[in-house]
């Protein structure tokens, strides 16, 4: 190599490798997106939304981080939860029950969130309408009193002369006054007499259910919410013990030997979550977003726990179910 070519190699070189640093500068390494969630305790539908966000992009470890925190029943632990996610910086936070929801609001009114299962999320304060929320909320909401009125109507086909069903809900959560209100009134308009039965902790339901065991209800109703979810093992248990004829939100608490469900599809409504963090994650806002509400619904028999319990459900009853369960 001639003097000259060398000189022109080393000047290349040179020019190059000043120019490393400054590529590498230029090109920053994808964003680390961090995102908390707040619930009772894990629900294997759960999953869906995790799937959901693996499905768009986000895989956990590489490009998002969850920080997931469980209250066990403990509702008063959103608070300190809601607190940590704003030290964390979190960019959502994912909130499954109407409590962690108002932690979080009340924590930060600028980190987005997404409830997937708020109940009456209007009347309860967390936004301002379904089609504009207006504030850092959005998510989809749950149908009470259209559904409330459908399952006692399903419930008075199975049970005949059902006239005073007893009502299970968590009065401490403040999205169910609603609930509880608006499924008095719809069996009101049925000519039904409901027995309000209370827990605000997980304490509560052992002298609940030796008062319903006393006072021998028609049937049970139960109104969802997370702390009723987490003790669904104990309540379908007490029905089958009581022989008492349940009515249950989701077809989950069928599968574990409720008696019979009807409502939404939940795996459904959490992978439609994932849609909405993925939506605000790209630049969306809460506000702009507006509040879902469930189109599909399914209604689930067991047929198992009707003859354990003594119920005889009609051939046509059955033949209306989206799933029986032998």
């Amino acid at each position: 190599m001639s003097d000259m070519r060398r000189r022109e190699f080393i000047i290349i070189l040179l020019v190059a490798t000043a120019a490393w640093p400054l590529a590498s500068h230029a090109q920053p390494s994808e964003k680390i997106w961090r995102i908390g969630f707040l619930a009772h305790r894990y629900e294997s539908f759960y999953d869906a939304l995790f799937a959901g966000l693996r499905e768009l992009g986000y895989v956990e470890g590489q490009n998002i981080i969850f920080e997931r925190r469980y209250a066990e029943g403990r509702a008063e632990r959103f608070k300190e939860f809601a607190a940590e996610m704003v030290r964390l910086k979190v960019d959502v936070i994912i909130v499954v029950t109407t409590p962690a929801a108002l932690a979080a609001r009340n924590a930060s009114t600028t980190i987005p969130i997404v409830h997937p299962a708020a109940i009456d999320p209007v009347g309860t304060g967390l936004i301002a309408s379904l089609a504009h929320p207006g504030g850092n909320i959005t998510g989809l909401a749950v149908l009470n009193a259209e559904l409330s009125a459908k399952r006692l109507e399903l419930l008075r086909e199975v049970v005949p002369g059902l006239l005073r069903p007893a009502v299970l809900w968590n009065a401490a959560n403040p999205a169910n006054g609603l609930a509880w209100r608006d499924t008095e009134g719809a069996a009101r308009s049925l000519g039904i007499s409901l027995q309000s039965q209370e827990v605000r902790a997980p304490k509560d339901f052992e002298s609940v259910f030796a008062m319903m065991a006393q006072q021998r209800p028609d049937a049970l109703l139960v109104l969802q919410d997370a702390l009723t979810l987490q003790y669904r093992k104990e309540i379908i248990e007490f029905t089958l013990r009581e022989r008492v004829p349940g009515m249950f939100v989701g077809k989950e608490w069928v599968e574990e030997g409720g008696l019979m469900s009807y409502g939404d599809v939940l795996p459904e409504r959490y992978r439609r979550a994932a849609q909405l963090v993925d939506k605000i994650l790209k630049g969306a806002k809460p506000a702009d977003l507006p509040v879902d509400q469930p189109t599909k619904f399914e209604l689930a028999v067991n047929v198992k726990t009707a003859k354990a319990i003594g119920l005889t459900i009609s051939e046509a009853f059955l033949a209306r179910a989206d799933e029986v369960i032998e």
